[in-house]
């Protein structure tokens, strides 16, 4: 005999299943290692800094006269 099946559970575990599987894709795909953030973070402080040491002030704020 066969065993019966409730075709709403199965349903949901199915679609349960796909999310799970593109949620893996999509971390696989576009996830970055915590060595990659802190790497982006370091450059991205290092250019500010060279940004803001090659900035010009003027005594007077830059205000046109």
């Amino acid at each position: 005999m066969a065993e019966i099946i409730n075709l709403n559970q199965f349903r949901k575990k199915r679609l349960k299943s796909q999310a799970q599987r593109k949620a893996a894709h999509n971390r696989a795909r576009h996830g970055r290692s915590g060595a990659e953030k802190t790497s982006t973070q370091a450059e991205r402080h290092k250019h500010e800094h060279e940004l803001s040491a090659k900035k010009c002030e003027h005594p007077d704020d830059g205000a046109p006269e």
